[in-house]
């Protein structure tokens, strides 16, 4: 096993994961080298190897044999605590860019969208499918298109480990995505707990403000078991995952137009779209802006860990082409 100490070398590779997180494809040693002087780290090809070596004895990383290596769902989680002390509104960030990545046109249905990344033990995904079908038969998703991936193959950046299959669910961040690429600016203000009474959004019961986490707010509210999606799936009322979103008032039609495209898509992740300055599931809106609440694309993933099922889940993993899409109802068959 290869030793190593010293915070430098640590920097180092932390360094690389930051790399390999910000790529949906293997990296090989050169392109790392290259991609670290961003960074201000000048390492040579050999010296990248050597950090490569010690991540992949840890498990935060993959080798791919010619194509180089990906993070894995080990190393993810150790990025994010590594930079959690300097990485307070990392996750505002990592929208933003995100959603300037995102290429997805409605109209054509071509490009990529943005994915979130959920790992179950595969003895137990017939289970896991069953326990998600409430949410996605009572539209309680960002879309009904989803993605598989077997041990040793990978959505977004995310590497599928041995014993799991990786399920791809499509991030509320598309919107922002789509509405970026026409020209409006949307700010993203939260990740929350929305509570839902007789069937429709009543108030966000706890919120988790982007520019103040380092971690994704539905990751946690997941793992805290805040949510109860198959309540709101079976009988209306319950909490589930939401996001809330504000636009120039006005581009308001504008967006109303890009909704509609999005939803003859397959992709239906407004939940509510405000009026002019008016609050909106109870939050407060500014002059001249309206609100937008988005479903949580987890949602069916929270229903999933409601049934007791344990689940890894990375959001806001990547990208990925909106043709390698299938709809969920198709895997129910394939299992």
């Amino acid at each position: 096993m290869v030793q190593i100490s010293g915070q430098d070398a640590e920097r180092k590779i932390v360094s690389i994961l930051k790399v390999l997180s910000e790529s949906s494809e293997p990296l090989g040693s050169i392109t790392i080298a290259r991609e670290l002087e961003r960074y201000g780290i000048f390492l040579s090809e050999r010296a990248v190897r050597y950090h490569l070596k010690i991540a992949d004895e840890r498990g935060y990383t993959q080798p791919l044999g010619r194509d180089g290596r990906m993070l894995t769902v080990r190393g993810l989680e150790e990025l994010k605590m590594a930079l959690a002390p300097d990485q307070v509104g990392f996750i505002i960030e990592k929208l933003q860019t995100l959603a300037f990545r995102t290429s997805f046109n409605p109209v054509t249905r071509t490009g990529e969208v943005p994915i979130n990344t959920s790992l179950f033990s595969r003895d137990k995904f017939r289970d896991a499918l069953n326990a998600m079908l409430p949410a996605y038969s009572a539209g309680l998703r960002v879309s009904d298109l989803v993605a598989l991936a077997d041990e040793g193959e990978k959505l977004g950046s995310v590497v599928i480990p041995p014993g799991k299959i990786g399920l791809a669910t499509v991030c509320s961040v598309v919107v922002n995505g789509v509405l970026l690429k026409t020209g409006i600016p949307i700010e993203s203000r939260f990740g929350g707990v929305l509570e839902y009474s007789d069937g429709s959004p009543r108030r966000f019961v706890a919120i988790i403000n982007y520019n103040g986490t380092s971690l994704d707010p539905s990751e946690q509210y997941i793992r805290a078991r805040m949510t109860s999606v198959t309540e709101v799936a079976k009988n209306g009322s319950g909490k589930i995952l939401a996001n809330f979103r504000e636009i120039p008032a006005a581009a308001r039609s504008v967006v109303e137009e890009k909704i509609q495209q999005l939803e003859a898509a397959g992709i239906n992740g407004v939940c509510r779209l405000g009026n002019t300055s008016e609050p909106i599931c109870q939050i407060h809106v500014g002059l001249n802006r309206v609100g937008l609440v988005l479903q949580g694309g987890l949602n069916p993933v929270a229903a999933a860990v409601e049934a007791g099922i344990e689940v890894e889940s990375a959001a806001e993993s990547g990208l990925i082409e909106f043709n390698e899409l299938v709809n969920f109802r198709e895997l129910l068959k394939r299992f």
